[in-house]
């Protein structure tokens, strides 16, 4: 039996920092927005929350799912035309992996934040299929396996930047690798790259051992 194997990643902290735009987006809206307590947001604010699903963040910030629907929507149209900040030497280390396997993104983001990271870059060609929190309100362990099994994978890594990426994975069956660049401190993880230029060496190791 062939067995196939996919490389999934996580999306801030990981593929790129979105948090000073998503910031900027933010303030936009809140200042037409009287309910909403918080006028003014920071990126310190954003890098926070990143990772957490968009009911977790409101609930955090004393939003109303109308103030956040506004947030999100608006957020997805700002990154599609300014972007965020991307991890160097990105590009090209996508087009590396892209020749080992097929990569795949699942994220806790709303529907529409891949798409407009895809959109903004050009990057779309790299990633063979994607999915998110918005798409069906289902956990990261749930969405790594339901992106797994839809693809036909066997085995399957997923490289993230915090904790809960790392216990989602496993829970989800996956191998983990900690993206130690990005946010968080993952003292469990059994591999890890200090910068995502290291990432293609790392899974030309694992795919010759495995």
């Amino acid at each position: 039996m062939e067995i196939k194997t996919g490389l999934i990643f996580d999306m801030d902290g990981t593929l790129w920092d979105s948090s000073l735009n998503v910031a900027r987006s933010w303030t936009e809206v809140l200042k037409d927005c009287p309910d909403a307590g918080k006028k003014e947001m920071t990126r310190e604010d954003i890098q926070g929350v990143m990772g957490m699903t968009m009911t977790a963040i409101a609930q955090k910030f004393g939003f109303s799912e109308s103030v956040m629907d506004k947030c999100m929507d608006y957020e997805n149209v700002y990154l599609r035309q300014h972007g965020g900040e991307l991890y160097p030497g990105l590009e090209e280390s996508l087009n590396k992996l892209q020749k080992m396997l097929p990569l795949y993104i699942a994220s806790n983001c709303q529907t529409g934040y891949i798409e407009a990271f895809l959109d903004h870059y050009g990057f779309g060609h790299f990633f063979t299929d994607h999915i998110s929190f918005g798409d069906n309100q289902q956990n990261k362990d749930v969405n790594i396996r339901l992106l797994a099994e839809r693809n036909g994978l066997s085995r399957y890594y997923y490289i993230g930047d915090i904790e809960s990426d790392r216990i989602s994975t496993e829970k989800a069956g996956g191998i983990f690798i900690h993206a130690a660049y990005g946010f968080g401190q993952v003292p469990e993880a059994r591999y890890r790259v200090s910068s995502i230029t290291e990432l293609p060496d790392l899974m030309k190791d694992l795919l010759r051992k495995n």
